[in-house]
C-alpha cells in the first residue's frame, strides 16, 4: 500500500487545487480552492469555459457578481469529483470587514443552494483575523461552515476555537518559509516550525475538548506531511500528492485523539487577542503578507474579466 493510501486510514486527505482532473486520480475527500488557484486555473485552456461562461451569462453585471458565480461554478465541478466539501474563499479584501464578509457568505452559500448544493458540502474560507472569527461565529449560528485560512499563530488557533468554527487551516510550508529565511536554516520532519505549529494546535484542541477541525495546509515536502499524519484533515497539492502515491514503506500515525498538551487552557478577549498574535512577528507578517497576495490575484481576475466582458 502506498503513503498516499495508508493517509487516508486515518487522515481526510484534501486536495489543494483548482485541477478536476488531478481530483480523479488521487480520490480526496474535500478540496480546497483560493483565489491564487481559480486565477491559475482559468488561464489553462480546461478551464477557461468556466470564467467565460460566467461572463457570457452575467454580462452588464458587476465584475464582483461575475468573480462569485466563477467560484461558485468552479466549486459544482469540484463537487460533481468529491463526496465531501469544498472551501470558497471570501474576498481577501473583506478580512477586517465583519459585515461585509458576513453578506459574502451570505451571498455564496445562496448561489450554491439556489445550484442545489446544501450547505453542508460548502465551507466558506474567511482570513483569521479577528473580524474574520467574529463573522465565522455568526455564520456557524446560521449553519454556514467556515474554513479559517490564513492561521499563522497560537493566538488564532485559541480564538477560532472559542468561536466553535467549523475547521481551520494552520499554513505549515509559509510558517516554514519565514523560519528558513529568519534563520537559514532548514528544517526537516518534526523540527520544522509549521509541523509544531500544528502538532501543537492539534494537541491543545484534544485535550480541551473543541470540535473545530484542524486541517494542515501549504506543504513544501511530503516530510512535512509525515509527520502530521493523523491530522483530521490534511490539504494536499497536487504535485505531494503524486509523490505519496509513488512512496512506499510504513507510513506511521504521528497525531491521534489521546494527544495531550502542557498548554494552560486560554480564553482570548480582543485585547488579548491581539497582543499575543502581535508577539509573533512571523504570524504578523505572514497574515499580513498572505492577504495582500489573496488581494493581488483577486485584482488580476477582475481585470481578466474586465479585458474579455
Amino acid at each position: 500500500m502506498n503513503q498516499l493510501d495508508q493517509l487516508k486510514q486515518y487522515t481526510t486527505v484534501v486536495a489543494d487545487t483548482g485541477d478536476f482532473e488531478s481530483m480523479r486520480e488521487y480520490k480526496p475527500q474535500d478540496a480546497t480552492t483560493n483565489p491564487s488557484l481559480i486565477l491559475k486555473a482559468v488561464q489553462k485552456d480546461e478551464y477557461r469555459p468556466l470564467l467565460d461562461q460566467a461572463i457570457q451569462d452575467y454580462a452588464g453585471k458587476s465584475t464582483e457578481e461575475i468573480i462569485d458565480q466563477t467560484l461558485v461554478a468552479f466549486g459544482r465541478k469540484i463537487l460533481d469529483i468529491v463526496p465531501g466539501r469544498v472551501s470558497t474563499e471570501v474576498d481577501a479584501r473583506l478580512s477586517f470587514n465583519t459585515e461585509g464578509t458576513l453578506e459574502k457568505a451570505r451571498k455564496l452559500i445562496g448561489l450554491y443552494e439556489a445550484a442545489g448544493i446544501p450547505r453542508e458540502r460548502i465551507l466558506i474560507k474567511v482570513a483569521s483575523t479577528w473580524e474574520g472569527i467574529r463573522a465565522a461565529e455568526q455564520l456557524g449560528k446560521e449553519n454556514i461552515h467556515c474554513n479559517l485560512t490564513l492561521l499563522f499563530s497560537f493566538a488564532q488557533a485559541v480564538a477560532c476555537a472559542e468561536a466553535r468554527v467549523q475547521l481551520i487551516s494552520p499554513f505549515v510550508g509559509r510558517i516554514y518559509d519565514w523560519y528558513k529565511k529568519d534563520t537559514g536554516n532548514e528544517y526537516v520532519g518534526a523540527e520544522d516550525p509549521g509541523v509544531q505549529s500544528v502538532q501543537k494546535i492539534y494537541s491543545y484542541y484534544k485535550k480541551y475538548g473543541y470540535k473545530t477541525e484542524v486541517m494542515g495546509a501549504s506543504f513544501r515536502n511530503i516530510g512535512e506531511i509525515q509527520a502530521l499524519a493523523g491530522c483530521d484533515l490534511l490539504t494536499i497539492g497536487t504535485n505531494l500528492l503524486e509523490e505519496l502515491q509513488n512512496e512506499s514503506g510504513t507510513l506511521d500515525r504521528v497525531l491521534s485523539p489521546e494527544a495531550d498538551s502542557d498548554v494552560a487552557q486560554l480564553h482570548l478577549d480582543e485585547k488579548t487577542f491581539r497582543w499575543e498574535h502581535n508577539q509573533d512577528p512571523m504570524a504578523v507578517e505572514k497574515l499580513a503578507e498572505g492577504i495582500r497576495k489573496f488581494t493581488a490575484d483577486t485584482l488580476k481576475l477582475e481585470k481578466l474579466i474586465e479585458e474579455n466582458g
